[in-house]
């Protein structure tokens, strides 16, 4: 029998537990200012994984994060100088959505490698698979939390990296370890004072993490487009899909104040695990469609390039931005550079 005092408990634990989340929102240093000379572009040499080998064993390109930049540098479109670099997500970052049960689970190679989906990962020290391959995710997740920042700041931002749209607070897999882009959104709601924020996932794959962390907030809109015929098959996170198709409705329904892209290239003809047919000009003009859209509604927009399985997908990720870039809909000179 449920007594008053039981009762009352329940909404005293979770206004604690909103406080606790809220104050370490505001003590983390992910926010940091990022000077004009930098363009709203995140990325870090620590992104990509290398680690005896043992990521080929993944289709996951692990070095595609890193080529996407090399690609636009040789094509004269950036510059290193001006490519802004995260902080790696703290403990107390990740607890802002996190358990702490989950994140102690990560302490198991096992747990690990079945994320990751990398069987011999298993058997390695923990303390190895903590560096090699949770300390690059967790400085991905760094770098989309200070997207959204950026992308408020300047109109728009891309994390060269993230998108890991499989994991949820307790929950990961799919080669996605932490929540990033539900630890982008409560940063922002806290930080960046907003309470609207549109998810576009355009991955192959449906983004299941975040669904199931927005189940029932009514702040986040998720449009999601994905190849019901693959990985994750879960219909429990269906439900909560907002749109399904089209991207004109769901900016007629909703009026976000922030839009998280989550740009997948698994959909290129020939990836192994998407199985869909989009040739790289289609990923090109997806992409353009999508800022086209915020632009016109003047919504900041974060990108996250998410899945991709084909060593091409790098450049065709580069080409998109630079196509972004010849069509005005992104400015890659930094603001000091054109005075």
């Amino acid at each position: 029998m449920e007594t008053a005092s039981s009762s009352s408990a329940v909404p005293e634990l979770a206004g604690a537990s909103a406080t606790l989340r809220r104050n370490r929102i505001l003590s983390s240093k992910l926010y940091v200012d990022v000077p004009l000379s930098k363009v709203p572009l995140i990325y870090s040499t620590s992104y990509d994984i290398a680690f005896l080998g043992i990521e080929k064993l993944h289709p996951f390109d692990s070095s595609k994060w890193g080529r996407i930049c090399k690609f636009l540098i040789k094509e004269g479109v950036l510059d290193w100088s001006r490519i802004v670099e995260p902080l790696e997500a703290s403990k107390d970052d990740l607890l802002v959505v996190h358990s702490e049960a989950y994140l102690s689970s990560l302490k198991s190679s096992l747990t690990v490698s079945i994320i990751i989906e990398v069987p011999p990962v298993a058997i390695l020290p923990n303390c190895l698979v903590q560096h090699k391959v949770l300390y690059p995710f967790r400085k991905q997740v760094g770098g989309s939390i200070l997207a959204a920042k950026l992308a408020i700041e300047r109109g728009w931002a891309i994390n060269v990296g993230g998108g890991f749209h499989h994991c949820s607070a307790e929950k990961g897999g799919g080669f996605c370890a932490y929540a990033d882009i539900s630890l982008c959104i409560h940063f922002a709601f806290v930080r960046l004072n907003i309470s609207r924020v549109m998810i576009i996932d355009l991955d192959a794959h449906q983004g299941n993490g975040h669904e199931i962390d927005f189940s029932d907030d009514r702040r986040v809109y998720i449009l999601d487009i994905y190849n019901s015929g693959i990985y994750p098959f879960d219909l429990e996170a269906r439900r909560y899909i907002d749109q399904k198709v089209e991207l004109l409705v769901a900016g007629n329904n909703f009026n976000p104040e922030l839009v998280v892209y989550n740009a997948g290239t698994d959909i290129l003809d020939g990836d192994p695990l998407g199985r869909l047919k989009v040739s790289p000009e289609g990923v090109s003009i997806r992409d353009e469609k999508v800022f086209r859209f915020a632009r016109e509604r003047n919504v900041p927009l974060l990108m996250l390039t998410s899945g991709g399985y084909m060593k091409s997908s790098a450049q065709v990720i580069a080409d998109s931005i630079i196509n972004l870039s010849g069509k005005k809909l992104i400015d890659l000179d930094s603001p000091l550079r054109r005075k």
